[in-house]
């Protein structure tokens, strides 16, 4: 789960024959982070945009890493802010948190199910944290349509740490250059990429039914939907 811009700009030569496609969550299977619950967020705090962002960031990859749970990651920026909240206030944040992530992408979440009728194996490696992850098992049934779930916090590893990728693969059960991996940070592509995969980079649906035409990818793979 991340928002800064991916950096990741190189091609490599496609040896198709996949055999397995692994995305990631947040700013790939959803869209960017809802505005709603960010002002929610805002108002909760009391803090200004230029203010709060710093700040959401400072500990995000501990939470991600589980060393921090959501109320613990919040009570961090609180701490660090200088701001005395409410266990109410608390609660409420780490729901918009959640709330934030889970704007759908419907027309990746579509593709993910075109994938599997077509014959591949796909799953999800996402940097998350606990309470999050809680509300998504909740409210998202179609995870369940995924071979393989790789969530950072139950490993304590995040990318683009490699052991990610290896757990991810060995889980998979196929060798390296049989996955193709989406993110939407190239460092997180580019370590994929390191570990024997193919890789993408996600801005877009558009920008990667593109990318998947230029590269070869739809002579093997159905491309995602013009829309839903």
């Amino acid at each position: 789960m991340s928002v800064p811009s991916p950096t990741y700009t190189g091609h490599q030569e496609v040896e198709l024959a996949l055999r397995a496609v692994l995305l990631d969550y947040g700013m790939v299977l959803t869209e960017p982070p809802s505005p709603a619950a960010r002002m929610a967020i805002k108002n909760l705090t009391g803090l200004a945009e230029d203010r709060l962002e710093p700040l959401y960031w400072a500990y995000r990859s501990d939470f991600d890493l589980g060393n921090l749970t959501g109320e613990g990651f919040w009570r961090k920026l609180a701490a660090d802010a200088g701001i005395l909240l409410s266990q109410d206030t608390f609660d409420a944040l780490v729901r918009y948190d959640a709330r934030m992530w889970m704007e759908i992408n419907q027309r990746m979440v579509a593709w993910q199910l075109a994938l599997k009728e077509h014959g591949l194996l796909t799953g999800i490696v996402s940097n998350m944290g606990d309470t999050i992850l809680a509300a998504m098992e909740r409210d998202l049934p179609w995870l369940n349509r995924f071979d393989v779930l790789v969530w950072s916090y139950r490993l304590r590893i995040a990318k683009p740490d490699p052991a990610i990728y290896r757990y991810a693969l060995g889980q998979l059960g196929v060798a390296p250059d049989e996955v193709l991996f989406i993110d939407d940070r190239g460092e997180n592509v580019d370590a994929a990429v390191a570990s024997g995969m193919k890789g993408l980079v996600f801005t877009t649906v558009e920008q990667l039914r593109d990318e998947l035409i230029a590269q070869g990818y739809d002579k093997e793979l159905p491309l995602p939907a013009d829309q839903v």
